[in-house]
């Protein structure tokens, strides 16, 4: 009996875990547990694995992909009033808009006589107008006896003058514009150096600036003011 009861322990001993293989199976259950309250220490899912991925692709989509033009003063078109008034503009000078074949270059010859004709004929307008003025102002202050009448057309021709003294400064302007006609560099802006346009060109024939420099002048001039 002595002898079978030792057996008998013994084959418990062997199936019971001994305390050490328990404190060795103890800190492998802890570290995963702690593991598993870590997300930093977690295994990265295949989905964030592929987010970088993902994000560098459409990166370099974006820089590989073409920007959109930027906008070009040449292809400026005129509103509904816009081109009434450049029409009307252009047939009191007796001048039809031009309208430029295709495949033609900008600025070509053909548009540099188109242009020097509307700066020429303007200038030689604005100069008759000026000097009828002038002619008017000796004429009819000088007939009037009463004191009163001429002082009320005083007031009239200073309001005139104050127009041919704009008007003088209008031919000062269309005179450098044929300058650049002559060098070659009337119809391209002067702060980027783009075309300015046909269309803008022939509703202002003296302009300098396309429509974005333009814009941009206006704006920080009303800030100037505003500040």
């Amino acid at each position: 009996s002595t002898k079978s009861g030792s057996v008998a322990e013994k084959k418990k001993a062997a199936r019971a875990p001994s305390s050490s293989a328990a404190k060795k199976t103890k800190p492998k259950a802890s570290r995963a547990k702690k593991k598993a309250d870590d997300p930093s220490r977690s295994t990265p899912t295949s989905s964030a694995l592929k987010a970088p991925t993902s994000a560098k692709m459409e990166k370099l989509a974006a820089i590989a992909s073409p920007k959109p033009p930027p906008k070009h003063a040449a292809t400026w078109s005129l509103g509904p009033s816009e081109t009434a008034a450049t029409t009307g503009f252009l047939r009191n000078l007796g001048i039809q808009p031009y309208d430029p074949p295709s495949g033609e270059p900008y600025m070509s010859q053909n548009q540099h006589e188109h242009f020097q004709d509307i700066l020429v004929r303007w200038r030689e307008k604005l100069m008759e107008d000026v000097d009828r003025t002038v002619n008017n102002m000796q004429g009819e202050v000088s007939n009037l006896p009463d004191p009163v009448d001429q002082g009320t057309n005083e007031g009239i021709f200073e309001g005139e003058l104050r127009t041919r003294d704009r008007e003088r400064q209008l031919i000062k302007k269309i005179a450098r514009a044929l300058e650049k006609l002559e060098t070659q560099d009337y119809g391209y802006c002067d702060d980027c150096g783009i075309e300015i346009g046909l269309r803008r060109l022939e509703a202002r024939p003296i302009a300098t600036k396309c429509v974005d420099c333009k814009e941009r002048d206006e704006v920080r001039e009303k800030q100037e003011r505003g500040g």
